[in-house]
């Protein structure tokens, strides 16, 4: 056998399986993007604190939008909320995103649905507007590099193992 011969059985049987197995599959209705780079996002947190998702260059983002109004959400944000316990060790930002609502109207939602979590405040709903989610809620991974690569339009039980699984998948493609 010449050497090309065995060069193109190295790549088919070895190489070839370690790329399909690197291939992460989203669960049903997580839709992957195109990767082009993810609009501005610079808020204040209920508290007066900012955040702009520059400073999480480097890690993966969970940028997650929603309304106290939503039905889907509040039956999705507590599931949210367990999410962010069980991967806190995990190189992933949450970041919650509220859509133009009041102060009292947010305190109220997360008081009752998710007393753990903090939210950013979209007051006017112009960032929400630039990242046009399609609707509430909506749930989109931007990567390390600062780019769209899924999105999650609707609710999730994003507690389950698929996708928990789904997320550590994302997350660990990138070490």
């Amino acid at each position: 056998m010449n050497l090309p011969a065995k060069f193109l059985i190295l790549i088919v049987f070895i190489l070839f399986p370690v790329l399909v197995a690197a291939e992460i599959t989203a669960p049903d209705g997580i839709i992957k993007l195109d990767g082009r780079p993810a609009p501005g996002l610079n808020l204040k947190d209920v508290d007066g604190n900012s955040y702009n998702i520059k400073q999480s260059r480097g890690k993966w983002v969970f940028v997650h939008f929603w309304a106290a109004w939503c039905g889907p959400c509040r039956r999705e944000m507590p599931t949210v909320q367990r999410m962010t316990e069980k991967l806190k060790d995990t190189a992933i930002d949450i970041v919650l995103v509220n859509t133009a609502e009041t102060d009292d109207e947010v305190f109220n939602f997360l008081g009752v649905v998710a007393p753990d979590m903090s939210t950013l405040m979209d007051r006017d709903g112009l960032v929400t507007e630039r990242w046009q989610p399609r609707g509430l809620p909506a749930s989109f991974f931007v990567s390390p590099e600062g780019t769209l690569e899924y999105i999650a339009l609707g609710g999730r039980e994003w507690d389950k193992s698929r996708f928990l699984n789904f997320v550590t998948q994302v997350v660990e493609s990138t070490k």
